[in-house]
């Protein structure tokens, strides 16, 4: 099952029935209920709140305080093998040209000197739906439209819902461990932190969330923060559903940069296997890739290469900076896997598109030697 992405479109009229009608950009001095689809007021003169009704037709409405919102009317329904209903949110940054008041955001990565955040959700019993907190990133400082890296945080999912793409792995981040899947809505890639139990509020360092997302070769520091976002994404029900507080703040001034690597060139290249496991549809595929160290040195840095057979292209990679030239592949390892022991392995993963019929790749290289198959 998969989300797809949440293809905001400019503001529009106030839907049919719509209760109060709030102007794009008002300040909420009082309780204050939106149930325009996109519309939004500033909380704290800091923040904005947005209804964000993207995915259905039908009315919901929610009740904004100075500290967050509540759904209080939700009558859309969406299956849970598709895109939620809506994500009512609170946010600082910039989201489709809506800005929050003074923001210093977008913000190059490697300007960030800490990006921190306080939430409180209020969770109710009935429906399905997950608590998210965004971190969209894109190459550009970019204002308007679709980022090209979202990071999603799930603190809470009800019902058979799962995050876009498949797991990729384990990561304790920020004190919690979380399940990471990696995968792409066809608009922009996604990388999602999954809490294993509910949880209803957290005092985040979003930077180490960042800096995990670029050590997967997703991002690099050139790219810019846009906006951070907390809010639900109901697929049925959701009514109850609150951000009872939050505060977010991204300093600049920093120099977030990896620290120089002391691991020496690519060396102990010895015997080596890889496995290659795929899976193919009819225009894409993705593939996991690992590599044995089946030699008696250290490897210390890798580079494989190999080719893809024709009609296979990379979109995008993770656990590996993943380059392609013609039909020549070339991955190398990120800062958490460069090291692989005598009988240990390094993994890492890639999406593509596809033209034809599938086929697996047949020789690889690691670090200039053939590696048998396994």
């Amino acid at each position: 099952m998969r989300r797809t992405l949440r293809a905001i479109v400019a503001v529009g009229l106030a839907a049919a029935g719509s209760i109060v009608a709030v102007a794009l950009g008002g300040t909420a001095s009082a309780d204050t209920q939106i149930c325009e689809q996109y519309g939004s007021t500033v909380i704290q003169n800091r923040y904005v709140v947005q209804n964000n009704r993207w995915g259905t037709t039908a009315q919901q409405c929610i009740n904004v305080t100075n500290n967050g919102f509540e759904i209080i009317t939700q009558n859309g329904s969406s299956p849970t093998n598709g895109a939620p209903t809506a994500y009512p949110s609170v946010f600082l940054g910039c989201h489709y040209t809506n800005c929050s008041p003074g923001t210093n955001l977008p913000i190059q990565v490697s300007q960030i000197s800490s990006a921190t955040s306080s939430i409180n959700y209020r969770y109710v019993s009935n429906g399905i739906y997950n608590a998210s907190y965004d971190i969209w990133l894109d190459p550009s400082p970019k204002r308007d439209g679709v980022n090209q890296m979202e990071i999603m945080i799930w603190f809470n999912r009800q019902g058979p819902i799962q995050p876009i793409g498949s797991p990729v792995g384990n990561a304790n981040i920020d004190g919690r461990n979380w399940e990471v899947w990696r995968g792409s809505n066809g608009s922009n890639n996604v990388i999602s932190y999954v809490a294993p139990s509910a949880i209803s509020s957290a005092n985040l360092n979003l930077l180490a969330f960042i800096n995990d997302t670029r050590n997967r070769g997703a991002i690099t520091n050139s790219w810019y923060l846009t906006s951070i976002q907390a809010g639900f994404e109901p697929w049925q029900g959701g009514v109850g559903l609150a951000v009872t507080n939050f505060s977010a703040a991204v300093n600049g001034g920093g120099n977030n940069n990896p620290p120089p690597t002391t691991t020496p060139p690519p060396s102990g290249s010895g015997a080596c296997a890889v496995k290659y496991t795929a899976n193919s549809w009819n225009n894409g595929f993705t593939a996991d890739v690992q590599i044995t160290n089946t030699g008696a040195s250290t490897i210390n840095g890798w580079t494989l290469a190999y080719s893809l057979p024709s009609g296979q292209q990379v979109t995008n990679s993770w656990n590996a900076t993943v380059s392609q030239s013609g039909s020549s592949v070339t991955a190398r390892n990120v800062g958490h896997n460069g090291t692989i022991s005598p009988g240990g392995t390094a993994s890492f993963g890639y999406q593509g598109t596809l033209s034809g019929s599938y086929s697996n790749p047949t020789a690889f290289t690691l670090n200039g030697t053939t590696c048998s198959r396994s």
